[in-house]
């Protein structure tokens, strides 16, 4: 039988009448003839962040129908039963419905994506509560330093995959590189996990784009949501600023770049981070959604194929446009590879019912997925490893837009699809 970790142990001390019966039904379904194993996951179906979890149905949907024989481990045969709940984009929420899933639902593993608003809050409830932890779609730096991280010791039970705001920069760089604009750059960063890092002074963008030659004007941090960037305009234009760049929330960046029109602003590159990854948003700015730029973590083109199915990068994103009929979005491929990732813990962890050799199948993880390799021996800090990224333009073909990969010099097996332009 699989114990409470004391931490989960003394929060059921004080609620016992109502948690005694998941307690039982857990050693219950562990006896079964069929063992059951249950896997949390967090994501923001509603709120500014939607969009990172526009896919959820389809990838959740297709998940399920290829777990539904279960999996093998040791001989055995267990089914898996996935728990999924909505964030709504709120860092608070995130806490509590990982919570649940950990001390209600007792679930043997918990996986989150979409940015350090949701992945952070359900790291440090997994990490509290000894629960084996997987997630992506953020930033290594705001993960990890974010939520305190010591490179040194790094966390116990908590384990994450994704880009680094090195990579971010160097594909920036790379993309802007090809242009020959000025290089006095303004920078859009919130008040937020994400704006923090990307803005921070030693680990963020200042430092190395100072070290590439370029000026960048950091007006300071603006809080979510905001109505009014006129102060940021104002400071751009003074700069003589020909690009803007940064990290924000889509309902943000259409703030600042309708007023940026409004008030007779006019960069000639706009790449941001987050905003700007979804063709949902970029149609909803209609004409000057052409021609903005962003990171690409994924797309039809990326040559890699899912450890699950066999199906490439294209097969999967065409698939969910024949399903849905929507346009392919870039984190489809990533709570894809979690899935894949929690599919081959599975099958190898030497014990399904003790945490803790759960926790070291994932550290031993080295994984061929849809995203990328997927392989935690390799740093850069414990409990981090990395995915390919390069660098894209949205472009218009015809009715629509098409994101188009033009910098790719540090994963040159990513296709480029398309040449920079400026706006």
């Amino acid at each position: 039988m699989k114990y409470l970790n004391p931490s989960r142990r003394h929060f059921m001390t004080g609620t016992a009448a109502m948690l005694a019966a998941p307690a039982i039904l857990r050693a219950t379904r562990a006896y079964a003839q069929t063992p059951v194993l249950r896997v949390g996951h967090v994501s923001p179906r509603t709120g500014p962040l939607a969009g990172f979890a526009e896919a959820d149905d389809y990838v959740l949907q297709a998940i399920s129908e290829r777990f539904a024989g279960g999996i093998q481990n040791n001989g055995k045969t267990w089914a898996v039963e996935i728990i999924s709940k909505d964030s709504q984009s709120n860092p608070n929420r995130a806490a509590e419905v990982a919570a649940d899933l950990i001390l209600r639902d007792e679930v043997d593993i918990i996986v989150a994506a979409s940015t350090p608003d949701t992945v952070n809050p359900v790291s440090d409830q997994a990490e509290i509560n000894e629960v084996p932890c997987v997630t992506t779609d953020c930033p290594w730096q705001p993960y990890f330093f974010g939520r305190g991280g010591n490179p040194a010791q790094g966390f116990t039970n908590t384990y994450h995959f994704f880009w680094g705001l090195e990579d971010v920069i160097g594909a920036f760089l790379d993309m802007w590189g090809q242009t020959g604009v000025a290089k006095i750059a303004g920078g859009l960063f919130p008040n937020d996990a994400d704006g923090n890092a990307w803005g921070d002074a030693e680990n963020g963008l200042p430092k190395p784009l100072a070290a590439a030659g370029y000026s960048l004007t950091d007006p300071g941090r603006y809080q979510p949501l905001s109505d009014d960037f006129s102060n940021q305009i104002a400071a751009f234009k003074a700069a003589g600023c020909e690009i803007v760049t940064g990290n924000m929330i889509p309902p943000d960046f259409a703030t600042f770049w309708a007023q940026a029109a409004q008030q007779g602003f006019t960069p000639k590159i706009v790449t941001i981070g987050k905003a700007l990854l979804f063709p949902s948003v970029i149609e909803s700015l209609g004409e000057r959604g052409n021609g903005l730029s962003s990171e690409v973590w994924w797309s039809p083109n990326h040559p890699f194929a899912s450890s699950l199915t066999g199906a490439s990068s294209r097969e999967l994103a065409e698939g969910y446009t024949a399903a849905t009929g929507r346009p392919w979005t870039q984190p489809i491929g990533f709570k894809h590879a979690l899935f894949e990732v929690v599919a081959d813990v599975i099958a190898r962890a030497q014990d399904l019912e003790d945490s803790g050799a759960i926790v070291e199948a994932i550290a031993a993880t080295s994984l061929a997925t849809i995203v990328g390799p997927v392989d935690w021996s390799v740093g850069p800090v414990k409990n981090v490893t990395k995915t390919p990224l390069v660098a894209g333009q949205w472009q218009r073909e015809g009715d629509k837009f098409d994101l188009k990969i033009v910098a790719n010099t540090a994963q040159p097996s990513i296709p480029l699809t398309g040449t920079m332009q400026l706006l």
